[in-house]
């Protein structure tokens, strides 16, 4: 019965934006919240340069996109024992929806089409 948890596990190798990785256990139906609120309560010691105030501003980054809160890792259909990578940044508050940095880019004529960390 544990073989088969544990089969059911997602790993997951965070990237600070300093480089340094940590790897994690989680169930296909932990969130990004539930994942962000983990890793504060279990700060990696050698993170200690990086932590952060809170766990809500914890945000994941996977194939170059923020994830809101309550997207599931199941959701994202990420392979079970295999280990993904996501970068883990300190950022309040998630970028606009693309509709409204179309907007904003006409206005301003500032191009986002890299993501610099």
């Amino acid at each position: 019965i544990l073989h088969a948890f544990l089969f059911q596990q997602i790993n997951l190798r965070l990237i600070l934006v300093s480089g340094k990785t940590k790897e994690f256990l989680f169930s296909p139906n932990d969130s990004a919240a539930d994942i962000a609120k983990h890793v504060y309560d279990n700060w990696p010691m050698d993170w200690e340069e990086e932590q952060v105030s809170s766990p809500n501003i914890l945000r994941l980054i996977y194939q170059g996109r923020f994830l809101h809160g309550n997207v599931t890792l199941g959701a994202l259909k990420l392979p079970f024992g295999k280990t993904t990578v996501m970068h883990l940044v300190a950022r309040e508050t998630l970028p606009e929806p693309n509709s409204q940095g179309q907007r904003n880019r006409e206005k301003t004529g500032e191009s986002n089409c890299c993501v610099i960390l």
